[in-house]
């Protein structure tokens, strides 16, 4: 059955997930809790549904994620379709991000990008500025970690081909480095 099917696939990438990334995951929320504690903040970002992703989970930040606890400086920025379509328009759809990394990323941030192929130029340029700037980088990728994986300081790959798959290991990490950072507050 098609159903049960999926879920076996699932499961399987999840236990990939725990057996091989967990502690990356654990690396990563130690990194955005020292990033918040000096004034820094998270900065995410990501097309289509990893752009929902990004968003997701900087409002976790921003608002709450189980906890009350301050509200900790996180950003998407594929959120404003004005800054989208500007650059977009007058430069390229493969600078949108670092584009707003020039503008917005300094020394000490944490910057999260997430590619389902690891190939996604617009993700990969940002996350090399943020990395020159003196930014922690680190990437949500899927596949086989495309180009993304060899310019970030941390990058956790679910080595499956199903996207979708790859975006529910993803937003499972995410929502676990939400409530580990939560634990320092």
């Amino acid at each position: 059955m098609f159903v049960q099917t999926q879920a076996d696939e699932l499961i399987s990438a999840l236990t990939y997930v725990k057996e091989n990334l967990a502690g990356k995951v654990e690396t990563l929320a130690a990194e955005i809790v020292k990033a918040f504690q000096n004034g820094h903040k998270v900065i995410l970002m990501g097309n289509g549904g990893s752009a929902s992703d990004a968003q997701h989970l900087a409002a976790e930040f921003v608002g709450r994620f189980k906890k009350e606890r301050p509200s900790l400086p996180a950003l998407a920025l594929n959120t404003n379709s004005s800054t989208l379509t500007a650059i977009g328009n007058d430069y390229s759809y493969d600078v949108v991000f670092s584009r707003q990394i020039d503008g917005f990323a300094q020394k000490g941030d944490v910057v999260i990008g997430i590619s389902t192929s690891g190939n996604s130029k617009n993700v990969y340029l940002a996350l090399a500025l943020a990395k020159q700037k003196g930014c922690f980088t680190a990437a949500f990728l899927g596949k086989d970690g495309g180009t993304i994986k060899t310019i970030c300081d941390l990058p956790l790959i679910v080595p499956v081909n199903n996207t979708p798959h790859v975006q529910a290991c993803h937003i499972f990490m995410g929502h676990c480095m939400c409530e580990l950072v939560d634990e320092a507050y």
